[in-house]
């Protein structure tokens, strides 16, 4: 199955292709709000100075064609759902579905992304030329941000959180602590900090669900720890909180020609 003229998917490969195993890739690691598309932006910008990077479909195209088998779905917790099944069967996840991608694409090859320890593990092994770049936020900022972005593909439109009243008389807060696993992930004054954001309280707590499932899924912690203690050319951690996107690309730059 052909992704685009240049990207297939199948175990034979045909003539003008190549494994993306035998091919230098940037692989981004984070999961949702780290500030991954504004990094790629940034990137992108330094296309003058030599980095031709060519990107791959990103995740959830890659997701929606290989996983889903073409199958549109856009509730988040349902899409987290399909893919624990699909993990079930594929320990190595998103990183096993890029084993099936081949490419007629002048290297280096650039994907977004992977998330999970699971995934990163396996890429690492299974794909010797490829670089990896963990980009990481703080849960709080992460939804702000996916409250300030507007992506459909953010919602949640199954039940997820319950509260002994009405979701219109409920307040933020009686939302967000009514999310199950909330506590494992924010503390009491956190909540509180988000409960106060401007948005209505059914979309805080739309955003906060996301958040803690991902959490629950891919654990970013042991994430970034383990490229830690890789060898420094094969992985770079950057907070997007504490640095810009622009200064964050600079630094991929410079460390892919090292």
């Amino acid at each position: 199955m052909l992704l685009t003229p240049s990207v297939l998917v199948g175990t034979t490969l045909q003539s003008g292709f190549k494994a993306l195993r035998e091919l230098p890739m940037l692989v981004l690691v984070g999961v949702t709000g780290v500030g991954k598309s504004t990094t790629l932006g940034a990137l992108g910008a330094l296309h003058t100075l030599g980095l031709g990077f060519q990107a791959l479909p990103d995740r959830r195209e890659i997701t929606d064609a290989v996983i889903f088998d073409g199958e549109q779905i856009s509730d988040r917790a349902k899409r987290f759902e399909r893919t624990a099944a699909f993990r079930k069967a594929h320990p190595g996840g998103m990183a096993q579905a890029l084993e099936q991608i081949s490419v007629a694409l002048k290297p280096p090859i650039l994907f977004d992304g992977l998330r999970g320890l699971a995934e990163v593990t396996h890429a690492v092994d299974t794909f010797p030329l490829a670089r990896f770049v963990a980009l990481d936020a703080p849960d709080t900022v992460r939804v702000s941000r996916l409250l300030g972005r507007g992506d459909m593909f953010d919602a949640v439109h199954t039940k997820t959180v319950q509260t002994n009243s009405s979701s219109s008389d409920a307040s933020a807060l009686e939302l967000l602590h009514a999310i199950d696993g909330v506590h494992a992930v924010f503390s009491h004054a956190q909540l509180a900090q988000l409960a106060a954001l401007p948005q209505a309280p059914s979309e805080i707590a739309a955003k906060v669900s996301i958040v803690v499932t991902e959490r629950q899924h891919y654990d970013p912690v042991t994430v970034n720890a383990f490229l830690k203690s890789l060898p420094s050319h094969r992985a770079v951690v950057a907070d997007t909180a504490l640095e810009s996107a622009q200064v964050i690309a600079q630094r991929i730059a410079t460390w892919w020609r090292t």
